[in-house]
């Protein structure tokens, strides 16, 4: 049996069994989970190995990439800037981006970037992998890109260029970075380990991710073929149309310093449970003296933007502004919670109902286009405690 380490509060001992029971079920290999209730820590556990070439135990500092998890950051930081008044979900992109305008664009709104309806999940123009590192030749091709559908008549997810709309969206209006807007407005008044373009200071903390096993179920092979076969949608918005696999078979440029340095605020945050529970339990309540947005603005973000057919995941999906809805693809706490998946399990999630902030990380990805196994046994043993 795996060791479980960390802090259980009373009465929450059936979450830390389900974390535990999932290292005995699944391939896991080193994980953490944090739960906030009313602004109180409640639990915060971890176990495994953070290496498995090493041997490297996880423990209290280990940090995890947790790829899309980290959208739901990148929304928190357009949310605060809405509420301060800066920005509208109602403004169209050109108000603030002017160059934005290219190739029948200039009507795309916040709130169609925000939900995943504009339009962008690619780019026609070929990047390299140092074009989407440097940030900036991404973000001059994604301003010239023709819209591959008619924005908000349809949504497909826009796995990676969420983050580099919303973080040119985050510069045209504050001036700073998303990765530095996020370090000083959100991180550093919570006291998170939580980056957006990761110092090289915390570089040894830091898990290295294993691939998830092929699947084998014929269903799901052809369920995944769909999804990202090649010249798929999925295949072309989940790799930037290949470029993010330009470092050869078998490589995880998501293992590399270069795509932890840079900032990828779709995909290459990296944090531990503890950080991504407490910045959620600060969406929906206060957490020592902080809340990151109000109840007006949290009503906003996780109301109902689309519900439908997904163009580039093939499958039903939910989105608010910025957020991930509970449905079957991703089941949440309850009916109104709102947080973020990532590819090969991890979550964050926060439910206005109960108080609760949720931060699960790993770094065994597992395949598969519904919600996570892990996660849902989670959620069912966190709703049983409360």
């Amino acid at each position: 049996m795996v060791e479980i380490n960390g802090h259980v509060a009373t009465g929450y001992q059936a979450v830390a069994d389900a974390f535990e029971q999932n290292f005995v079920e699944f391939p896991e290999l080193g994980a953490g989970f944090a739960l906030y209730a009313d602004g109180e820590l409640k639990v915060d556990v971890w176990a495994g190995v953070a290496d498995k070439a090493t041997g490297r135990p996880w423990d209290d500092r280990t940090l995890q990439l947790v790829f899309s998890t980290t959208k739901g950051a990148a929304a928190i930081c357009v949310a605060r800037l809405v509420e301060a008044g800066k920005l509208s979900y109602d403004d169209t992109v050109v108000r603030h981006w002017p160059e934005f305008a290219a190739a029948g664009k200039e009507h795309v709104t916040v709130r169609q970037i925000m939900s995943h309806q504009a339009g962008l999940p690619y780019t026609d123009a070929v990047l390299s992998v140092e074009d989407l590192l440097a940030v900036g030749p991404v973000v001059e091709a994604l301003a010239a890109q023709a819209p591959v559908w008619e924005p908000g008549t349809a949504h497909g997810y826009h796995a990676l260029t969420y983050g580099w709309l919303v973080g040119e969206l985050v510069r045209r209006v504050d001036g700073r970075t998303l990765g530095r807007y996020f370090a000083d407005e959100v991180a550093g008044p919570l006291g998170l380990d939580f980056w957006i373009g990761l110092p090289e200071s915390e570089e040894p903390r830091v898990s290295t991710l294993e691939p998830s096993p092929p699947p084998t179920d014929p269903a799901e092979l052809m369920l995944m073929m769909q999804v990202m076969g090649p010249g798929t949608m999925g295949f072309k918005a989940l790799t930037m149309n290949g470029a993010m696999m330009a470092l050869g078979p078998g490589d995880n440029p998501f293992n590399t310093r270069a795509v932890h340095a840079t900032e990828m605020p779709a995909a290459n945050g990296i944090t531990n449970a503890a950080s991504l529970a407490r910045m959620y339990a600060a969406t929906v309540g206060e957490v020592d003296g902080t809340r990151l947005i109000g109840d007006d603005t949290m009503r906003l973000v996780s109301a109902e933007a689309v519900n439908g057919t997904d163009l580039s995941l093939v499958a039903e999906t939910r989105f608010g502004m910025g957020f991930m809805l509970h449905n079957e693809l991703v089941p949440l706490l309850g009916p109104n919670a709102f947080g973020h998946a990532g590819a090969g399990g991890s979550l964050g999630q926060a439910d206005p109902d109960t108080g609760v902030g949720y931060g699960y990380v790993m770094n065994q990805m597992l395949a598969g286009i519904a919600g996570d196994p892990r996660t849902i046994r989670l959620n069912d043993a966190v709703r049983a405690c409360l």
